[in-house]
């Protein structure tokens, strides 16, 4: 019987096994999303804990409330009649009405702003991805998410400057695909958000014109952005303003007797006292001082100048909401140096790149105990205390539509229901700061409520404002004494009076 050799068939070869990873647009959109969950816990649970304040979240809250109801930004807390456009130039912060409108309540402003620091990760998130990798994209997304400037805007209260945050986020990302007519669409807005914003749209025209864009665009834009800064400084908020002048002109005083001297000292001012160095440092730290390798570090220039020649102390440290504006930029520039480095035939340069990447993660989460995003790890953060039951059950008796004088802590606990002003009265006569301590105008309100707990909240120190603790329980006799108030109720340390 003849056989036939046999042949060895080998199986067929295994389909090659592919990994999906997320798209540059779900990788930067699922960030974005993750940390306005973030921000919005931190913020909504300083709001529950009594930890806002009537300045500011009272004061933009009764702003976009006059806006929903169609009407001027009359603000009772900045004084009688007050339209805040003569505080400072934000008439963008009408955009929020609508949803104000849906929403009536404090927390629509922080939810609101939780959601526009955390979008403008996206723009950035999405460059890093395609000029660096996807890899590279999730640390430069929570080099930014994660950053001081970030945080400590998402954590205290509400400020115009979160509508700047994502303009200016998407204006450089355009910048560095060299779509500079797009760069300038996405920036051109900051004018209508603050005041010296203008100036910021004037470095991004500079930049333009510099960095081989349309020059004629470039200038134009610069030109711009400076001249719309000077008429709104010089021209509408006087206009605006009570006493026909620029609100925060103080800030800018000169600080040497003539304007020649204060120029000559101003490069020794910027850096003097040490918490303007110190500051100076901290806002490229989370790049890990990369960003001053890149050109786009110029357009930070305008905001840190104006902060560091400015004579409030608020303005040259880390608190508050002032860096919000610099992360983008700060972001924008460890993409743009660490592209650039790629780009080169050095034999270490992926290296070099992931080592940039670590260091600035590690920078910004060595800085993240020391700002409030740290407020999630703290037990104090979720439980509600008997003091913060107490104010609930006393404001739950002042009747909707009432006016009320309010401690600082409890008025954006009020805004969205009644017309409100901090107790004792301030600002007298609608000036920002005026402390006349000996002669306080006597309360009209219906109602008033008080705190004489001092509140422990970050940024502030502990303490009272806007005047001492043995002025305002003065005052606070004087109202049932003198002005016809009769106590209503008093518990752990808070007083309830109505007017008879």
């Amino acid at each position: 019987m003849r056989t036939f050799p046999t042949q060895k068939v080998s199986p067929p070869a295994a389909a090659p096994v592919t990994v999906r990873t997320p798209s540059p647009r779900l990788l930067a959109w699922g960030w974005a999303a993750a940390l306005c969950a973030l921000y919005a816990t931190v913020a909504v649970r300083r709001h529950q804990l009594l930890r806002t304040t009537g300045y500011d979240l009272g004061i933009f809250e009764q702003a976009v409330r006059a806006y929903a109801e169609l009407r001027a930004p009359v603000v009772p807390l900045r004084g009688e009649g007050f339209n805040l456009l003569g505080d400072h130039f934000h008439p963008l912060l009408a955009a929020l009405a609508p949803l104000y409108r849906l929403w009536p309540s404090p927390l629509c402003l922080l939810v609101a702003q939780s959601a526009l620091l955390a979008v403008a990760v996206v723009p950035l998130a999405r460059w890093a991805a395609r000029a660096l990798g996807r890899r590279a994209a999730h640390a430069v997304a929570a080099v930014y998410g994660l950053s001081w400037g970030i945080a400590s805007a998402a954590a205290f209260d509400f400020h115009e400057v979160a509508l700047a945050v994502p303009l200016l986020a998407c204006s450089l990302e355009a910048l560095a695909r060299r779509r500079w007519r797009a760069a300038v669409a996405w920036a051109a807005p900051l004018l209508l958000v603050k005041e010296d914003l203008g100036l910021t749209l004037a470095a991004i025209g500079a930049y333009i014109a510099w960095r081989g864009g349309p020059r004629r665009l470039g200038i134009a834009t610069a030109f711009v952005g400076v001249a719309g800064s000077a008429v709104e400084i010089l021209l509408l908020l006087p206009a605006f303003h009570p006493g026909d002048a620029y609100a925060h002109g103080g800030n800018l005083t000169e600080g040497h007797g003539s304007l020649l001297s204060t120029l000559a000292h101003a490069p020794l001012d910027a850096l003097r006292p040490d918490i303007k160095a110190m500051t100076l440092v901290l806002v490229f730290a989370p790049s890990a001082l990369l960003a001053l390798r890149s050109p786009l570090a110029l357009i930070a220039v305008p905001t840190l100048a104006w902060r560091m020649l400015s004579q409030n102390a608020f303005h040259w440290g880390t608190a508050f909401h002032y860096s919000a504006v610099l992360m983008p930029v700060v972001t924008a520039g460890l993409i743009d140096a660490l592209t650039a480095w790629r780009r080169t035939a050095h034999p270490l340069a992926d290296r070099h790149v992931r080592a940039s990447l670590a260091t600035a993660l590690a920078v910004t989460l060595v800085m993240l105990p020391s700002f409030p995003l740290a407020l999630l790890a703290q037990r104090a953060t979720w439980r509600t205390t008997p003091h913060v039951e107490a104010a609930r059950a006393l404001l739950a008796r002042i009747p909707d539509g009432a006016t009320v004088a309010a401690s600082n802590r409890l008025v954006p606990q009020l805004t969205s229901r009644c017309t409100v002003v901090v107790f004792p009265a301030f600002p007298v006569a609608g000036k920002l700061y005026e402390y006349d301590r000996k002669r306080l105008p006597r309360p009209t309100a219906e109602w008033i409520v008080f705190d004489r707990r001092p509140p422990e909240a970050w940024p502030y120190r502990t303490g009272h404002w806007p005047y001492p603790i043995k002025q305002q329980l003065a005052e606070l006799a004087a109202a049932e004494k003198r002005y016809g108030y009769e106590r209503v109720a008093r518990r752990d340390g808070i007083t309830l009076l109505r007017r008879r």
